[in-house]
């Protein structure tokens, strides 16, 4: 399976190309949790027809980014506090199944993948971090894919891939504050050194951590905004 997976796969058709624009317009949040998803406003926003449009929200929905509401349309999927929760239970399940499989048969190539990205993701950990969010985030997803990548179940890494970026859709809304309460880049190194000594338990255990900590500070931050829009008049 590709290092990168869809993510890095060209779009074959326009379908596909749609799929891709608003999946991440989803995650960024430039399309809002909640918001109608209304035809004519995609067209003219992706710049293409209506039947790739709807094609691309039916795949989204299938993934759980969007909501289908029979004859009403489409809607982006809400946020809240349990789905986060559930999320990240998800995610934690997943990504630490694909990691012990990942570090029981990986080769050079998955030592070679683990050691570049990390070195790519601590260059920029090094520097200030919030003049360079875009570039982290890629390469923080480079490293932890790159860590499951020699996991030999292809549907674990599918079903992974969309958890992460659920879990990506609310770190988003955190990401300044999750990295200004923290030493990630510790973090990183505590599950680098594990993985590369083939220490599982370990890897796994600090892999946990990790994500936990970054969903116990989306929490707040997502609770925070959701009491501040109760009080607005």
């Amino acid at each position: 399976m590709s290092n990168r997976l869809q993510q890095t796969e060209a779009p074959k058709t326009m379908t596909d190309y749609v799929y891709g624009q608003v999946r991440e317009d989803i995650i960024q949040g430039r399309l809002a949790p909640d918001s109608k998803l209304k035809i004519e406003l995609l067209r003219n926003t992706y710049d293409v027809g209506a039947t790739p449009i709807r094609e691309a929200l039916s795949r989204l929905s299938s993934d759980g980014f969007v909501l289908t509401e029979g004859q009403r349309g489409f809607r982006v999927s809400p946020i809240s506090p349990e789905d986060l929760e559930d999320v990240t239970e998800l995610r934690i399940t997943l990504e630490l199944k694909a990691l012990r499989n990942s570090i029981l048969h990986g080769g050079d190539d998955w030592e070679s993948r683990v050691v570049s990205t990390y070195y790519q993701l601590g260059k920029v950990e090094e520097q200030d971090l919030f003049e360079n969010l875009g570039i982290w985030e890629q390469r923080n997803h480079d490293f932890h894919w790159a860590l499951i990548s020699a996991c030999t179940s292809k549907w674990l890494l599918h079903f992974y891939n969309t958890l992460y970026d659920q879990h990506k859709r609310y770190r988003n809304i955190s990401l300044v504050a999750n990295l200004g309460k923290r030493d990630v880049h510790a973090e990183h190194q505590r599950i680098y050194d594990a993985a590369l000594a083939r220490d599982v338990e370990t890897a796994c255990q600090e892999t946990e951590q990790h994500i936990r900590r970054t969903a116990e500070i989306t929490h707040q931050v997502l609770l925070e905004q959701m009491n501040a829009k109760a009080v607005l008049p």
